[in-house]
């Protein structure tokens, strides 16, 4: 019981804080205890906003507020762009952060985890990586289950899960989608599982490296 006054009164010292330093160190304030929606209608500076955003579900307004902030939210923006289905384009994204930063692990870990649902293009000799591709299989349902998974998930499914940067000050764990409910994460591997077995059965996967020729 004791613990509600003293929790009130920090709360009141925060509030007191926050408007003394101005409505944007309070937008940053009601971001760090979790009040995202709050903190996106204080911050002014657009990759803050756009984190706020995207911690409130707000992709499609996030992803906005990142490609306003520019080159500085290039990482944000590929968390943003995937959350909002755009797979491929956020992929691209990823890509130019290992560009600027080979280094960068979460941005792989990112750009290896959705690069398995975008589609392979088969370019004019009917190929795919050196390999006869005589039948395009569809990849459609590969992509759209990754997508309706990335927008299905709710605001209490977000916490801990989009790991947004604000010039790079928040760091990164093992990667944003790791903490996701085991159910989809599961039904994700079946998937990649299955679309790679339906693959080989076709002769359109790539034999193992070891394969002798």
């Amino acid at each position: 019981m004791r613990r509600a006054p003293l929790l009130i009164g920090c709360a009141a010292l925060a509030i007191v804080v926050g408007l003394a330093a101005g409505s944007e160190a309070f937008g940053r304030i009601a971001l760090v205890v979790g009040l995202p929606s709050l903190a996106s209608s204080l911050l002014i500076e657009p990759d803050e906003r756009g984190v706020a955003l995207l911690e409130a579900g707000e992709y499609r307004k996030a992803d906005e507020a990142f490609a306003e902030a520019g080159r500085t939210a290039t990482y944000n923006r590929g968390l943003s762009l995937a959350a909002t289905g755009d797979i491929e384009l956020a992929v691209a994204y990823f890509d130019a952060v290992l560009f600027a930063n080979p280094s960068d692990r979460d941005a792989r870990y990112n750009r290896e985890l959705l690069a398995r649902f975008v589609p392979d293009i088969v370019g004019q000799s009917n190929e795919i990586d050196g390999v006869a591709a005589n039948v395009e299989a569809p990849q459609s349902d590969a992509v759209a289950s990754s997508r309706d998974i990335l927008n299905g998930l709710t605001l209490a499914e977000q916490q801990g899960v989009l790991d947004t940067r604000v010039e790079r000050a928040t760091a990164a764990t093992t990667g944003w989608l790791e903490t996701l409910a085991d159910e989809p994460a599961l039904y994700l591997k079946r998937r990649i599982k299955a679309e790679y077995e339906r693959r080989q059965d076709l002769g359109l996967a790539n034999p193992p490296e070891d394969t002798a020729w």
